[in-house]
C-alpha cells in the first residue's frame, strides 16, 4: 500500500530535506536596497565549501520574485576563482494546487467530514486550477486560478470535495524559491561568498504629517518611511539603504519592454536615518538592522522639524489649462470664455537649514493639520510633492478657499483689418477679472493668465503691473480688501 500525507504534513517532511540541501540559512544579516518602485537589490552572504572543478550546491530562501538574469555570485576574499556553469531558479514552492496539477488524470484520496466524523473518498482530478503565482517578476501580475474540477463516483463537479490527501513528495519538491548552481572553482576552498540579485515586490515612500498651530504659519513636520515588503520573502536583522534618484531600468512585461522611471527619494533626516549623496542620487541608510516580513508594512521617522516658517498664497489661474495655439492665431470668439471660478490655496516653505529644514525632501504625501481652540487637530488638506533638493521652495496645492471668490469676463473681442487674402491681421480682446474677498482681513491674489491664441501676442492696457513668467504666461498680483472686492483689467493684442 503506498503510504499517504496529509497536506498539513508536507512542511515537516520538506523542512528537513531542504535543510540538507541548501548551501546556508538564508535571509538573516541580508543587506536590502530598495527603490521607491517596486524593486530592490539583495545582498546575502552564503557559506560554500567548494571542491576543484564542479561543485552542485544550491541556495533557498531568495525572493519569489527575483529576477534571474541578475544573479551575481562572487568570491569577496578572493579565495577561489568562482564561476557558474549553470543556474535554475525554482519557484514553484509547495501548495495545494500545486500538488493537484502533478496528480491531473490521476485518482487520490480526499477526507471528506460527515456526520462530525471523517471519510476517505476517491475521486480523479480532471482540472486542478493551478497557474503558476507569478507570470511577471517585476510587478507580480498573475492569471486568476481556474476552480478545480474532480471526479468522484463517476459524477463531475467543481471544487474539491475534501481536503486532498497526497502520496509522499518527491525529491524536487521545494518550500522556499531556490536557486540550484553547478560551480566551478579553481581551487578547494571554504568561503563566504557573497550573492546579489535584483527583486520585484519591495518599494518605499515618503509620508509627511504636517501641524500647524491655532494662528499663524509656524509648521512642525515629520516625516515617515513607510517599507513595504511584497516579496514572497522575510529578512531577520536586515541592513536596509533606500536609494532615490531618476534610476532608469527596464522590465520585462509579458513579451515587450516597459520603460520605468523611477522617483528620487530622500529624508530629512532624523535619529535612526543617515543621508548621503551617492553618485547621481542620494542614500538614506536605516541606523540599526530591521525585521523585514513578508507581506508587511513599517514605518521608520525620517525627519522632524519645528519652526518651519511657511506662507499661504491664493491663486486665481482659471485660463491655465488652456493650451496656446501653435500653426496659427485662434480667431473662435468663444474659446476661452468657459472658467473656474474657484481661487487655490497653496502653502509655501524654503526647505533651508535656515528655515529648520535644509534637507532633501523626497516626493510623497503632505497632510495638513491646524490646531483648533479646543486644542485639537483638524485635517486641512493634504498634497502631493516632487523631490524638493535643500534651498529649493516646496509649495504645496491644499484646497480651494471658502471665502474668495474670482469672476472672470471678456468685455471685448475684435478682429483687425483684413490681409489681400482676407485674413484678419491681429486679434484684440479684453478681459475684466473680479475678485471678492469676504475674510475679515485682507489679502493679496496672484493671478496668472495664460496668453492662448498665438504665440505673438503684445499688452496693449492694463489696469496693473504683470511680470512675464513664460512665452505665452502673465501674471498679476492684486491687492484685496478686507470684506471688498478689487479689479483688474487688461487688453491683449495678438499679431500675425
Amino acid at each position: 500500500m503506498v503510504k499517504t500525507l496529509r497536506f498539513a504534513a508536507v512542511v515537516a517532511v520538506l523542512a528537513s530535506m531542504l535543510s540538507a540541501q541548501t548551501a546556508s540559512e538564508p535571509n538573516s544579516g541580508a543587506a536590502i536596497t530598495i527603490y521607491n518602485q517596486n524593486f530592490a537589490v539583495v545582498r546575502e552572504n552564503i557559506a560554500l565549501d567548494l571542491k576543484p572543478g564542479q561543485n552542485r550546491t544550491s541556495f533557498s530562501g531568495v525572493t519569489s520574485r527575483l529576477e534571474p538574469d541578475s544573479v551575481v555570485l562572487r568570491d569577496p576574499g578572493g579565495k577561489s576563482n568562482l564561476q557558474i556553469l549553470e543556474q535554475n531558479y525554482r519557484s514553484d514552492t509547495v501548495s495545494e494546487k500545486l500538488l493537484l496539477s502533478q496528480y491531473e488524470g490521476q485518482t487520490i484520496e480526499f477526507v471528506v467530514i460527515r456526520g462530525g466524523k471523517e471519510e476517505i473518498v476517491k475521486g480523479k482530478v480532471i482540472r486542478s486550477g493551478y497557474v503558476p503565482p507569478m507570470l511577471n517578476p517585476y510587478d507580480g501580475s498573475a492569471r486568476p486560478a481556474d476552480e478545480p474540477i474532480v471526479e468522484v463516483s463517476g459524477k463531475v463537479q467543481f471544487g474539491l470535495p475534501g481536503k486532498p490527501i497526497f502520496p509522499p513528495l518527491s525529491g524536487d519538491a521545494i518550500l522556499k524559491p531556490t536557486l540550484n548552481w553547478l560551480l566551478h572553482s579553481d581551487a578547494a576552498a571554504h568561503t563566504n561568498a557573497e550573492l546579489s540579485y535584483i527583486t520585484g515586490g519591495m518599494t518605499w515612500s515618503a509620508d509627511y504629517n504636517v501641524v500647524m498651530p491655532e494662528k499663524g504659519d509656524l509648521l512642525d513636520i515629520v516625516g515617515w518611511i513607510t517599507l513595504s515588503n511584497q516579496s514572497g520573502t522575510a529578512f531577520s536583522d536586515a541592513h536596509i539603504k533606500l536609494l532615490a534618484g531618476d534610476v532608469n531600468k527596464f522590465a520585462q512585461q509579458q513579451g515587450y519592454q516597459v520603460y520605468a522611471s523611477f522617483g528620487r527619494a530622500s529624508g530629512g533626516v532624523a535619529a535612526g536615518v543617515t543621508e548621503k549623496t551617492f553618485d547621481e542620487y542620494h542614500l538614506y541608510s536605516l541606523a540599526r538592522p530591521t525585521t523585514l516580513h513578508d507581506r508587511e508594512t513599517k514605518q521608520v521617522e525620517f525627519v522632524n522639524a519645528t519652526g518651519v516658517q511657511s506662507s499661504t498664497k491664493y491663486y486665481f489661474s482659471p485660463t491655465l489649462s488652456l493650451q496656446p495655439m501653435q500653426g496659427q492665431i485662434n480667431y473662435d470668439a468663444n474659446f476661452g470664455t468657459q472658467v473656474s471660478n474657484k481661487v487655490s490655496v497653496i502653502r509655501e516653505f524654503k526647505n533651508s537649514e535656515a528655515n529648520h529644514l535644509g534637507i532633501p525632501l523626497p516626493k510623497g504625501r503632505l497632510r495638513f493639520y491646524r490646531r483648533d481652540d479646543d486644542g485639537h487637530l483638524e485635517f486641512t488638506g493634504e498634497a502631493l510633492i516632487d523631490h524638493t533638493p535643500k534651498d529649493e521652495l516646496v509649495k504645496a496645492y491644499v484646497g480651494n478657499a471658502f471665502d474668495i471668490v474670482g469672476e472672470r469676463k471678456r468685455t471685448d473681442f475684435s478682429l483687425g483689418e483684413r490681409d489681400q487674402f482676407g485674413q484678419p491681421k491681429y486679434v484684440e480682446e479684453s478681459f475684466r477679472i473680479t475678485l471678492r474677498n469676504h475674510k475679515a482681513e485682507a489679502v493679496d491674489v496672484i493671478v496668472p493668465e495664460r496668453l492662448y491664441r498665438w504665440w505673438n501676442w503684445q499688452i496693449v492696457k492694463a489696469s496693473a503691473d504683470y511680470r512675464k513668467t513664460e512665452s505665452a504666461n502673465i501674471e498679476f498680483t492684486v491687492h484685496v480688501p478686507a470684506n471688498g472686492e478689487a479689479k483688474l483689467t487688461y487688453t491683449v493684442r495678438y499679431l500675425r
